[in-house]
C-alpha cells in the first residue's frame, strides 16, 4: 500500500487493485499528471480510504480479494458520489453491466494503457454540470421534477436516488426535452468531448436510469427511444 502525503488543492484518486505493480505504474502516471494519489489493493482497506480521504475518482479492479469492486462500489455509493471508474480482466460485457449497475460511471479492459486511464481520469473531472438551458433551476414531465441547481430528481414528490452520472444524462435530456441526443452528443454533453470508449456506455446508463425512474422501456414515460438516433426526453404521460 501507498499513501501520498494530503495536499487538498490536489485532485484526489485512490487506485485499488490487488496487482501491486499495475497499480504503482498507474499511481506514477496520475502524480505525474498532478493528482494527488493513494493505492490499496485490499477492498475494506479501500473503503475505509474512501470514508475518511473523500477521492474525487476511484480506479476499482474488479476481481479484488475479500471484498471484490462490486462489493466496494455498492458500499461508496452509499456514503459518496465520487466518480468511479471500474477495472476488469474479463472481457464478457455481463461484468462491465454489473459494474455500472451498482454506480460505476466508467470501465477500462485489462491490459489499457496508463495514459488512457490518466485521460478518462481528468476528462471524468473536467465534466461539466448541466446548464437548464430555459427551463432555469428546474423543470418537470408529469409526475417527474428536476431540480438541477440541487442536483435531484423526484417523482411524484418522493426523491430518486441517482449516481452523478445518471443525474447528467437526465439533466442534459431534460435540457433540451425537444432534441432526439445520439449517443455521440450525450458522450460530448456529459463525459466530455475528449472522452474515448464504447458509446453503448450510454444505453447502460439510459436503463439504469429507466429502471430507477420506474419507466417501462416498451411504453416510457420520461426518456424515450428514438429508434436510429438515440434519446430524448418524454412528457410523462
Amino acid at each position: 500500500m501507498t499513501a501520498v502525503p494530503t495536499d487538498v488543492n490536489l485532485p484526489r484518486v485512490l487506485v485499488v487493485d490487488d496487482e501491486a505493480p499495475l497499480a504503482r505504474l498507474v499511481a506514477s502516471y496520475l502524480e505525474r499528471h498532478g493528482f494527488e494519489v493513494q493505492v490499496t489493493g485490499d477492498g475494506s482497506d479501500a473503503i475505509a480510504r474512501a470514508r475518511q480521504w473523500h477521492p474525487g475518482v476511484i480506479v476499482l479492479d474488479l476481481g479484488l480479494p475479500g471484498a471484490d469492486g462490486i462489493e466496494v462500489c455498492r458500499t461508496v455509493r452509499t456514503f459518496s458520489d465520487c466518480y468511479i471508474i471500474m477495472l476488469t480482466a474479463r472481457v464478457e460485457e455481463v461484468d462491465k453491466l454489473i459494474g455500472l449497475s451498482v454506480g460505476a460511471d466508467d470501465y477500462v479492459t485489462k491490459p489499457f494503457s496508463p495514459r488512457e486511464l490518466v485521460a478518462r481520469v481528468r476528462a471524468m473531472l473536467r465534466r461539466p454540470r448541466q446548464d437548464t438551458g430555459p427551463h432555469g433551476a428546474g423543470a418537470s414531465f408529469g409526475p417527474l421534477s428536476i431540480d438541477v441547481l440541487g442536483r435531484e430528481a423526484f417523482i411524484d414528490g418522493e426523491p430518486v436516488a441517482l449516481t452523478r452520472t445518471e443525474f447528467d444524462v437526465l439533466a442534459a435530456l431534460a435540457s433540451r426535452p425537444n432534441m432526439a441526443f445520439s449517443r455521440r452528443q450525450l458522450i460530448e454533453t456529459v463525459w466530455g468531448p475528449g472522452w474515448v470508449g464504447d458509446e453503448h456506455l450510454v444505453d447502460v446508463h439510459i436503463a439504469h436510469l429507466r429502471r430507477k425512474l420506474g419507466d417501462d422501456a416498451a411504453a416510457p414515460r420520461f426518456v424515450r427511444t428514438v429508434r436510429g438516433v438515440g434519446y430524448r426526453m418524454g412528457s410523462g404521460q
